[in-house]
């Protein structure tokens, strides 16, 4: 039996200004109901460049930047967490979901 070897997980972790979040509802047309971690639930969508490439379901873990003009409803998702990922920021209590 060969020994498993623990694999380093690379993380982007929230900078100044973005929120993390778990996907509530699909709204449809891009938009997502946001559970934040600063217990505030805001539309969000996903940005115009990243539409194609960024692929949302339901209970995913995403990374949430909230617009300038309306920081407690609306925002962007720009990226978001798969399994290892999650794993990673609840071990580092950054997520409580």
């Amino acid at each position: 039996m060969a020994e498993e070897i623990p694999q380093e997980v690379r993380v982007r972790y929230p900078k100044k200004g973005e929120i993390l979040g778990i996907v509530e509802e699909k709204c449809g047309g891009a938009h997502f109901k946001v559970l934040c971690t600063d217990d505030k639930i805001r539309l969000c969508r996903i940005p115009g460049a990243m539409k194609r490439s960024l692929w949302i379901d339901l209970d995913m873990i995403v990374l949430v930047r909230p617009w300038e003009a309306q920081p407690d409803d609306r925002g962007d998702i720009i990226a978001k967490y798969k399994g290892p990922e999650a794993d990673e920021l609840r071990k580092r209590k950054l997520i409580n979901f």
